[in-house]
């Protein structure tokens, strides 16, 4: 069986004190790459809007996972739907 190296940063929210509105307490978020914002101890994901907007980094577990593991998330989150 062929392995797949590919990986993709995804966010666990442990911290929604500052934005109840907008993140969900251990909800999964894509995270979008934003050195600029890691400089600044923030974090750019895709929250509940579907928009891709900055959060202090320390409301998030920063996780990677395989293209096949984002894969099947993406189809359960498309049933979901």
């Amino acid at each position: 069986m062929k392995t797949n190296n590919i990986t993709q940063l995804y966010a666990i929210c442990i911290n929604n004190e500052s934005n109840p509105a907008s993140l969900q307490l251990r909800k999964l978020y894509p995270v979008v790459p934003d050195k600029d914002a890691e400089t600044h101890k923030q974090i750019r994901v895709i929250d509940e809007d579907g928009e891709d907007y900055l959060y202090p980094a320390d409301c998030f577990i920063v996780i990677k996972l395989t293209h096949q593991i984002t894969a099947a998330l993406k189809a359960t989150f498309a049933v979901a739907r």
